[in-house]
């Protein structure tokens, strides 16, 4: 399967996953993808984001900001998906 495609799929179950979502889950996602931020800074240093603002606005992105980009949709998705089915709440 191509980048392409495989940025498509993520981005379209992304989108379902969002219409699905309440306001709550969408923020609770939002903080576990600024924690994984975080770590990532804390262990890599800062992420270059005018590079990664630049290539949300590319007509034609290239093969790896293809990659970068389903990467990114996955991530997404994985979290979303774990934060409105409730996998890794505790249990009382």
């Amino acid at each position: 399967m191509t980048d392409l495609a495989t940025f498509g799929q993520y981005l379209k179950l992304a989108d379902q996953l969002i219409e699905n979502s309440s306001k709550e889950d969408i923020a609770e996602c939002a903080r576990l993808l600024a924690l994984y931020v975080a770590h990532y800074q804390s262990k890599h240093g800062e992420l270059p984001l005018d590079e990664t603002l630049a290539m949300l606005g590319a007509n034609n992105p290239n093969s790896e900001q293809l990659q970068l980009m389903a990467k990114g949709m996955e991530v997404l998705v994985g979290v979303l998906g774990n934060v409105v089915t409730g996998i890794g709440e505790s249990q009382h």
